[in-house]
């Protein structure tokens, strides 16, 4: 089960990709079915990662994170 670890929401539109970036900040970056996006850094709430875990934006629009499932291997 996912936990929400982000304390600012995010609007999401339609047309672009959102991922938590290495510098720990949300960017969003246009999909090929939008050409004339570009890409930016949203918010400014900084996370801070850990190992062995997947960072996503969910449905609400919160910073989450899963365990990842690795069967056994680091």
């Amino acid at each position: 089960m996912a936990e929400r670890i982000g304390s600012e929401k995010l609007s999401r539109e339609d047309g672009y990709l959102y991922f938590l970036g290495k510098d720990g900040y949300v960017w969003r970056t246009p999909m090929k079915t939008n050409p004339r996006g570009k890409k930016a850094k949203m918010g400014t709430e900084k996370i801070q990662r850990s190992e062995g875990y997947l960072y996503f934006i969910d449905k609400a629009g919160y910073v989450a994170r899963a365990k990842m499932n690795r069967r056994g291997r680091k």
